[in-house]
């Protein structure tokens, strides 16, 4: 009760004591008062002070539904309090969100393959994974299995895995990832978890496997992926207490290793050896039976937790346009606990996402200061869960507390990685809007160049909180520092690339780094400029004529 008061209605009061403070103490702010039009100068202080107090021990590495990341909340909350913004979650600040969390039982997982009399017990996890079941406590499947190679249904790209294919009824085998000549982005949304889910349930298919390739065992080898089998699944949940985004028609399944794979295409019209041979001359294998039934089971357990979106908003100056919203987005979650011996256990998550919120933070407070507001109204989203799967950032944006329709933008900060001066600035997605054209013009009032995104093959754009909000339709944008550097000696690709090896997801990722406040004023400076430019444009952002992610998702 005393957190949900603290969280909630108590912050709606706090609110307008806050205003008034800072109308009395923004001209005496010492340097950190943006003034004119689109003049901001971040405070490097707050910054630090935001990111220190977020990665710090006490909050335990804020993973989702634990008190380290609802004090984080809090803190964030009671931040927007302070610079005077509307409340706008759906307690004060406050949006919380329910999960279901669901851990496989380990002992549990059975899977036996029966052909022509014979049975093959699979073992658990040498051979297969099995992940927990976010519906059933309890799940089993049992049918005949159909190969349908990628399992992808893509009209745009004249591609159908399941055309002339029966699968209805049966367990449906698919190779992981998708074919070498998709397009890097949209292939990575046809390529999805969920929609490969959806097409298998749309043809009628009751279970699904799933099987490495020699492509993918470079990228992710089956034996790395032996260090999650004991990491929970998480769900937000919906209106009926249900799992979103699932999928109750697929009883069950498994991730196969290729030796395990081989015994399902033994005696069939093609061996895995021949499927495997398309993929290395770049060809898409067609569909086809295989032989025998297969019996898969596994136990979970279920349980529920809450976690907390919090969201604030400045309101507009124009009478019209204030119905319409910038969207400026970061996460606050982070892992929690590392699975080690060592006496730092802590994954404090510095630079994953406390620099992304101490920047949005900077930014809220610099807009809340301005003597002359935007025309549009922004909206400042700390959102939950990015590490378990986008989402809390899913959640507000299927149920936002502004009409979806009139968010025209979002700005989302996820990982700036802020040790070196920087000379650019990336947009992953610019390019599918015209989201580019703003962008570029508020770098350079910053006097910071756009780059273009330097690993397209990497398809980031599908791969952070922003692309909740572009499966409603809003351009979005996600922001990072560039690769280039003002000190020549610095190499900006290097640092990224050191960051990923040694600090990303481990304990290292604290305070202890070398942060360059000068960077982070950098970036809080050009993200504030970004959101002024788009807050204040005649127009709002337009996805660009015939763009797939506009034509797929656009309101």
């Amino acid at each position: 009760m005393i957190k949900k008061l603290l969280l909630g209605s108590a912050l709606t009061a706090m609110t307008f004591a806050a205003s008034a403070h800072n109308h009395s103490t923004a001209e005496h702010s010492s340097k950190a008062h943006a003034s004119t039009e689109g003049a901001f100068s971040p405070d490097t202080q707050r910054i630090k002070s935001h990111l220190f107090f977020l990665a710090d021990d006490l909050l335990e590495g804020r993973d989702t539904g634990s008190r380290g990341h609802d004090i984080a909340a809090l803190y964030i909350a009671t931040e927007f309090a302070k610079y005077g913004l509307t409340p706008a979650g759906t307690d004060g600040f406050i949006q919380d969100v329910s999960f279901r969390k669901a851990n496989l039982v380990q002992e549990s997982p059975q899977f036996t393959l029966t052909k022509n009399g014979n049975t093959v017990d699979f073992a658990y996890p040498k051979q297969y994974l099995a992940g927990p079941s976010l519906l059933n406590v309890d799940a089993k499947v049992s049918g005949e299995m159909v190969f349908v190679g990628y399992g992808i249904v893509a009209d745009e790209l004249s591609h159908n895995d399941y055309e002339g294919v029966d699968v209805d009824g049966k367990i449906v085998v698919a190779l992981a990832g998708k074919p070498s000549d998709f397009p890097s982005e949209e292939g990575a949304h046809f390529a999805s978890g969920y929609q490969k889910q959806k097409y298998a349930v749309d043809n009628g298919a009751i279970g699904m496997i799933t099987i490495t390739t020699p492509k993918n065992e470079k990228v992710r080898p089956y034996q790395s992926r032996l260090s999650y089998i004991h990491t929970p699944r998480m769900a937000w949940l919906n209106d009926d207490n249900e799992p979103a985004n699932s999928f109750p028609q697929l009883k069950g399944g498994a991730y196969m290793s290729e030796g395990a794979a081989r015994t399902l295409f033994e005696g069939a019209e093609r061996s895995l050896d021949d499927v495997y041979a398309d993929l290395e001359a770049d060809k898409v294998p067609k569909g086809f039976a295989l032989q025998g039934t297969v019996d898969i089971s596994k136990k979970s357990v279920h349980d529920t937790i809450t976690s907390p979106n919090v969201v604030g908003m400045l309101e507009g100056s124009d009478p019209t346009l204030k119905d319409e919203y910038v969207v400026f987005s970061a996460h606050s979650d982070h892992i929690g606990f590392a699975k080690t011996v060592k006496k730092d256990n802590i994954n404090n998550g510095a630079m994953d996402n406390a620099s992304g919120t101490s920047v949005m933070l900077e930014t809220a407070r610099l807009f809340s200061e301005m003597k002359q507001k935007p025309k549009r109204s922004i909206l400042f989203v700390s959102v939950t869960g990015e590490e378990k799967g986008l989402l809390g950032a899913d959640y507000f944006a299927r149920n936002p507390t502004v009409p979806v329709t009139s968010m025209v933008a979002n700005v989302n900060l996820d990982m700036p990685i802020l040790t070196y001066e920087f000379a650019d600035v990336i947009a992953f997605g610019a390019n599918h809007s015209d989201l580019q054209q703003s962008v570029e013009k508020a770098a350079a009032n910053a006097d910071i160049e756009l780059s273009p995104d330097p690993w397209p093959e990497q398809a980031l754009f599908t791969r952070s909180d922003h692309y909740a909000f572009v499966k409603q339709g809003v351009p979005s944008v996600f922001m990072v520092p560039g690769l280039k550097s003002k000190d020549p000696s610095v190499d900006g690709s290097k640092v990224f690339g050191q960051f990923l090896s040694t600090h990303y997801h481990k304990p290292s990722d604290d305070v202890n780094q070398p942060f360059n406040w000068k960077a982070a004023e950098t970036f809080t400076k050009v993200n504030a400029q970004i959101g002024w430019t788009l807050a204040n444009q005649e127009d709002k952002p337009q996805w660009n004529e015939g763009d797939f992610f506009g034509d797929t998702f656009g309101k």
